[in-house]
């Protein structure tokens, strides 16, 4: 969808504060899973996780989904797209990943979702891609390869790595979606109101899969662990919710608002540093020298993916991370 700015969002002081908001959005995206995997590790279902991250936003994000309630109307197959994909997909995706592979690695093989844009585009839609678009698909694929250490038999588990490419694809799902009605001018869907509905929708979804009265909920009044140090389970869930979740969409659309998607596609291929660094610090996740070397150069293949990819008028989508932007949505770990 469009992406409307001022003439004074384009100026110096519009570019920087459009800069500071996406940086905000890619560290408080990086953070979710940093936060959810204690609760995880706690005894909560990562399908539990996710419900509670996503009912607790979408409760927030209700008042503006009242607002933007004529979009029931008139984009009901976009928003329940979105609420499927960009939220309960990737949100239940990733989560179940992170219960079986670390943060960092979780995150990176989302950072395949660029390249699968790309295939999507030139091979479903038959619409031509740069060269240097198709290099940063091959350096993000060749970094995974380190990051899993692919020559050791995938030292990670199988069924973790799956979880994350599935993820991965629900990004790619969501970039096609969100591609649609990016030329319908003043008649676009506000963004804000496409997150809040597809909240409130990946809610009912996730209650009917994660089937929240089975939940354990007493590990919310107690502690988690971590990396050893006992945390507040309620304090977790509330950073997960306010910050993680409603901050970084917030953000991330305000950002896209005084940015073009690209720059904010590129600012937000920062989530995977800020998410390993933080597994690091926080948890004690450590990756050795091959698998630092791999992430970065996910990193640099999803930059040049990203930053090379034609513009809104191709009609091509721009691919940013789960904390990224197109066509005026951020994406989401990604909900995580």
């Amino acid at each position: 969808m469009p992406v409307h700015r001022s003439e004074s969002s384009r100026g110096g002081h519009g570019k920087g504060a459009g800069l500071g908001l996406a940086l905000a959005s890619a560290v408080a995206f990086g953070g979710s899973g940093v936060a959810a995997k204690p609760l995880i590790e706690a005894g909560l279902d990562p399908l539990h996780v996710v419900w509670l991250r996503v009912a607790g936003a979408a409760l927030v994000m209700l008042p503006v989904a009242v607002r933007h309630r004529a979009l029931l109307r008139r984009r009901p197959v976009l928003l329940v797209g979105f609420g499927l994909l960009a939220v309960a997909g990737v949100q239940a995706c990733y989560f179940a990943a992170l219960s079986r592979i670390p943060v960092g690695v979780a995150l990176l093989v989302e950072y395949l979702a660029p390249g699968l844009v790309l295939g999507w585009v030139r091979f479903v839609q038959r619409r031509p891609v740069t060269r240097a678009a198709a290099l940063g698909v091959v350096l993000a694929v060749g970094g995974l390869a380190c990051v899993v250490e692919i020559w050791s038999g995938l030292g990670f588990d199988a069924l973790g790595l799956l979880l994350a490419l599935g993820a991965a694809c629900c990004q790619v799902g969501y970039f096609v979606l969100s591609d649609q009605g990016s030329d319908a001018g003043e008649d676009a869907p506000d963004p804000l109101g496409v997150i809040a509905y597809g909240l409130l929708i990946g809610a009912l979804v996730l209650t009917a899969v994660a089937r929240p009265w089975t939940m354990d909920w007493t590990v919310l009044t107690g502690t988690a662990r971590m990396d050893g140090d006992p945390v507040p389970a309620g304090l977790l869930l509330a950073w997960i919710v306010l910050v993680a979740t409603v901050l970084a969409y917030v953000t991330g659309v305000l950002s896209v608002r005084r940015l073009s998607p690209q720059v904010a596609g590129v600012v937000a291929c920062l989530e995977a540093v800020i998410a390993t660094v933080l597994a690091w610090v926080l948890l004690g996740e450590h990756l050795s020298a091959p698998q630092i070397v791999g992430g970065a150069v996910v990193l640099v293949g999803a930059f040049i993916a990203q930053s090379s990819a034609p513009g809104k008028g191709t009609g091509v989508p721009v691919a940013g991370g789960p904390a990224g932007a197109e066509s005026g949505l951020p994406a989401r770990e990604t909900a995580a």
